[in-house]
């Protein structure tokens, strides 16, 4: 069955949509993202084999698949990433990553995947630096934003300054709230269900201080999370990094109670 996007921007040349509920069975539900600019396509965090074949289908009602221009990647978590070996076998796509985890990502493509290709898995990754960079895009370009600790170690986000949309990866992710695939309306009330999952996923407060300032001197109009509800409109965005730059999270938390040795059995 086919999958309606979720039209985030439509200029009539450049556009992003945003697939979601592709997940079914146990897997964690998650965002994909496909951003056009004339005849260029990029898709951003695509996900694993849970999303490779409904995401396909879907995003192939837009796009060419086989001549897509880039698979960007925010970190290496199979619910980003885990699909890399069938991307990288039917599409001519490059693929977008840390030069953290650049290294990395050949351990999901199998021998097969080499085989077919002829050449190495390392040809087809763009290692993006600690600081960032600009990937040329159509008539534009992607904005690979640093965002360490964001969970991963090596995490980046992406910004298009077109739509002037920040796709954020885990900042910023919400679990349980209603799926009405519509931004937030009212952030107070939003708050419970992004709080526990950035205590635990985030690495901590000074990170999310230093990347809100970075943000805040940017042009933002949506923040977009891989998970959950976006936000949308400056004021809506200003609560966001007020927010989040005041969250005490991952080893602000932690104390001598959480590493102490184990009695319990499992």
């Amino acid at each position: 069955m086919a999958v309606d996007p979720i039209v985030l921007f439509d200029n009539g040349h450049h556009k992003c949509l945003m697939f979601d509920s592709l997940v079914t069975g146990e897997g964690v539900q998650s965002n994909q993202f496909l951003i056009v600019d004339g005849k260029h396509e990029a898709l951003i965090d695509p996900g694993g084999d849970l999303t490779y074949t409904p995401l396909s289908m879907a995003a192939s009602r837009h796009m060419n698949i086989r001549e897509m221009d880039y698979v960007f990647a925010s970190h290496q978590d199979p619910d980003i990433i885990g699909s890399i070996d069938r991307w990288i076998v039917h599409t001519r796509a490059s693929i977008v990553t840390s030069r953290l985890w650049a290294r990395f990502l050949p351990h999901l493509a199998s021998d097969y995947v080499t085989n077919q290709l002829g050449s190495s898995v390392f040809d087809r990754i763009i290692a993006i630096p600690d600081r960032g960079a600009r990937v040329t895009f159509g008539d534009t370009y992607i904005q690979c934003l640093p965002a360490h600790f964001m969970h991963s170690v090596g995490n980046l986000q992406f910004y298009d300054p077109v739509s002037k949309i920040l796709f954020s990866g885990d900042l910023g992710a919400s679990m349980g709230a209603a799926e009405d695939h519509r931004p937030v309306s009212n952030f107070d009330h939003h708050i419970p269900y992004m709080e526990g999952f950035h205590r635990r996923y985030i690495g901590s407060r000074k990170v999310c201080e230093l990347w809100a300032h970075m943000v805040r001197t940017m042009d933002v109009d949506m923040i977009v999370p891989q998970h959950g509800k976006r936000f949308e409109g400056p004021a809506m965005v200003t609560r966001f990094l007020d927010w989040v730059s005041a969250v005490d999270c991952g080893i602000d938390l932690m104390t001598r109670d959480h590493y102490q040795p184990p009695r319990e059995f499992v």
